[in-house]
């Protein structure tokens, strides 16, 4: 294992170190109580089996909570970074070392999606309840349009000329870094997508797409995006520990369920899944998910949640 990957590994381990430590002191400083029902286990098993599969998890977990009711949508956001955190951790120690990247563009890429993040939870602490439902109900959009173009490719590549015409997702080249003003648009775009993780938006889809463009290997996004989520979700999650704006016990039940989801989806079936349809079914759920929480926008005001549960 080369410095780079040893060093990222080294910082993988203390932040998710101060990720535990700022979860007791959340615990205690608002006095969290109660366990994960099997809903919220199940809803952590499944969406994380995605997640490691290459599909994601924020979007899916989001839609599944718009249709299960709760938590109350402020409170997604953190719960989403809280809860899916050591799912994240598992994945970059399986995943970071399988791809040689160039390795001054994974650490730039990773220090500044973390940098993105830190500050991205201090924002969305602070957003009022209609705000976050606007920006969660936009994120959903964005993730289905994300899914459809990944099917579309893969169905151009599956028909060739036949769906040429289909073929909007970005091909990818051949190379495994980047130089010049294309390495400074990668580490640029990725300080706004790790701000945008803390309001549901996912990183996997949208990081595949810009190193395509730029024309890198689609396997080369892979390390990257694994390394960030593993870094930035803990980072984002002391934000929310500091509010203690998520829900305690949703986020207990998608932790647990990380622990079955991750490993059966690497070690069994990875390779097997007709991921395509799998994709498709998550486009129309979150599609879905996306209208119902602008929709929620939309209504009268309610009263805050203050319950952190």
């Amino acid at each position: 294992m080369s410095a780079t990957k040893a060093g990222i590994l080294v910082a993988l381990v203390l932040v998710n170190i101060a990720f535990v430590i700022g979860w007791i002191w959340a615990v205690r400083r608002y006095r969290l109580r109660g366990r994960p029902g099997l809903p919220d286990i199940a809803i952590g098993c499944l969406t994380t089996f995605l997640d490691t599969l290459g599909i994601g998890s924020f979007a899916p977990t989001t839609a599944l909570f718009k249709f299960r009711g709760k938590p109350a949508d402020e409170l997604i956001p953190g719960t989403l970074n809280v809860g899916l955190n050591p799912a994240a951790f598992v994945e970059t120690l399986l995943f970071v070392a399988a791809v040689t990247v160039q390795p001054a563009l994974l650490v730039c890429m990773v220090a500044t999606a973390t940098a993105g993040a830190w500050l991205g939870a201090g924002v969305v602490s602070r957003m009022p309840r209609r705000s976050i439902q606007v920006f969660m109900g936009v994120a959903l959009l964005i993730a289905a349009f994300f899914f459809a173009m990944t099917n579309i490719h893969d169905l151009s590549i599956r028909h060739g000329n036949f769906a040429r015409f289909l073929d909007i997702f970005p091909p990818g080249g051949e190379a495994f870094g980047l130089t010049g003003w294309r390495f400074m648009v990668a580490v640029v775009v990725s300080f706004v997508l790790g701000a945008l993780m803390c309001i549901g938006i996912g990183n996997y889809a949208p990081l595949m797409i810009l190193l395509a463009l730029l024309g890198m290997h689609p396997l080369a996004a892979y390390p990257i995006m694994m390394a960030s989520d593993g870094l930035l979700q803990p980072v984002a999650s002391l934000g929310f520990f500091r509010s203690g704006r998520f829900a305690h016990v949703s986020a207990l039940g998608l932790t647990a369920g990380s622990f079955i989801g991750v490993p059966v989806a690497f070690y069994l079936v990875k390779d097997l899944l007709p991921l395509a349809i799998m994709r498709w079914l998550v486009t129309a759920v979150v599609a879905y998910a996306a209208v119902s929480m602008l929709r929620s926008a939309r209504s009268p005001a309610t009263p805050e949640s203050v319950a952190l549960s």
